[in-house]
């Protein structure tokens, strides 16, 4: 059994006490403790449930204090009797002992602002949705590994996700057909973006461009361009239309979002998107070296974040592209899962070569003819 300064304390949860030492603790925090911790003593750790951020907090200092074990990872509830999540995540980083605890939050119905603004100050996992022990176990072991890692760099280096894959690098001879063509595309097709960019502006207020934070070869951060074909702020909608998403799945988040028939798209958007010219700005991004013309699209850190587990993680071994293998196998279709797209992904990187970019390109050109539903 744990042992516990304060009597007040109890763990809820049944434990094995003939192999409780070689057990880790997850700490939950908040009213619906009890469930996650019995379901997630099948997967070797110890569970124990405090009701309030302001216990948990007197429990984690005098574990510190007596030289006991600390958690393995924090769990909360968003909200708390005596606060928020964020007020105790405010607590919890102040103290530099706790700062290599995972935390992650269990928000059911929260918003997709809430969640923003938890990966923002720093909070590690944010579920608008019921979650799996599994899942759970999953992301614990990943996200412990990445903050050893991140322990172990100079104060001064940037850590990134890119540090659990292998470095890749475009063969050289790719590199320079991606200079080639997306110099020559941005020249030739030079008056084709004025016209566009003044049709946009013609129709509705905003920047021309949407420029998004993407994911792509090794978890590299990076611009990404296109035309904006939504009306402005349309960001801020995206919770309400959810339920239209290509992806969903009854047993939880997806980790893609495509919306279909999505209402925020304007009417000459509709057009940019259908004849796929809203990709046309990427080249900027082929010239920069962000991208490659053939590769896995870069996804938003919102659906990266998601795909850490080794067998997904695969597809960021490939170069991030304009086009590629899933886009040429079923663009327009709107029975694809989740699992169809990743498998896509996967078998790219495994495959990934010039000659199978060529054949790719090729493939491309008549599926620009099909119209897509948006």
């Amino acid at each position: 059994m744990i042992k516990h300064p304060n009597h007040h304390f109890q763990q809820v949860a049944s434990i094995d006490n003939s192999n409780s030492k070689k057990r880790n603790i997850i700490l939950f925090v908040g009213m619906n403790g009890k469930e996650i911790c019995e379901e997630l003593l099948s997967y070797s750790y110890t569970g124990l449930s405090l009701p309030s951020f302001t216990k948990a907090l007197f429990w984690l200092k005098n574990q510190v204090l007596s030289g006991a074990e600390l958690p393995i990872a924090i769990i909360s509830d968003f909200a708390l009797p005596d606060g928020n999540v964020f007020s105790f995540h405010y607590e919890i980083k102040l103290n530099t002992q706790f700062n290599s605890i995972p935390f992650i939050v269990l928000a059911k119905n929260r918003s997709r602002k809430d969640k923003i603004k938890a990966l923002k100050t720093g909070i590690d996992d944010f579920y608008v949705n019921d979650l799996s022990a599994k899942r759970i176990h999953d992301r614990i072991h990943f996200l412990n590994r990445f903050k050893k890692l991140s322990a172990n760099l100079e104060p001064k280096q940037e850590v990134s996700l890119s540090y659990f894959l292998p470095v890749f690098k475009i063969p050289i001879f790719k590199r320079l057909f991606d200079i080639f063509i997306s110099l020559f595309a941005l020249i030739v097709l030079s008056p084709l973006y004025l016209l566009i960019a003044i049709l946009i502006k013609l129709e509705s207020s905003g920047p021309v461009l949407y420029v998004s934070i993407r994911a792509g070869t090794g978890y590299n951060i990076f611009r990404f361009y296109k035309f904006r074909t939504m009306r402005l702020n349309a960001e801020n909608e995206l919770d309400q239309i959810l339920h239209l998403n290509q992806y969903h799945r009854k047993e939880g988040d997806s980790s893609f979002i495509k919306i279909e028939r999505d209402p925020r798209v304007t009417r000459f958007g509709r057009i940019l998107r259908s004849t796929s010219l809203d990709e046309l700005p990427q080249f900027i991004n082929v010239l920069l070296g962000d991208m490659s013309l053939v590769g896995n699209r870069p996804l938003p850190l919102y659906e990266a974040e998601r795909l850490t587990k080794d067998q997904f993680a695969k597809r960021f071994l490939a170069p991030a592209g304009i086009t590629g293998l899933w886009q040429i196998s079923k663009r327009g279709k709107a029975k694809m899962s989740e699992n169809d797209r990743m498998n896509l992904d996967m078998a790219y990187a495994e495959k990934s070569s010039f000659l199978y970019d060529i054949e790719i390109i090729f493939k491309t050109v008549p599926v620009l003819f099909h119209r897509e539903s948006v």
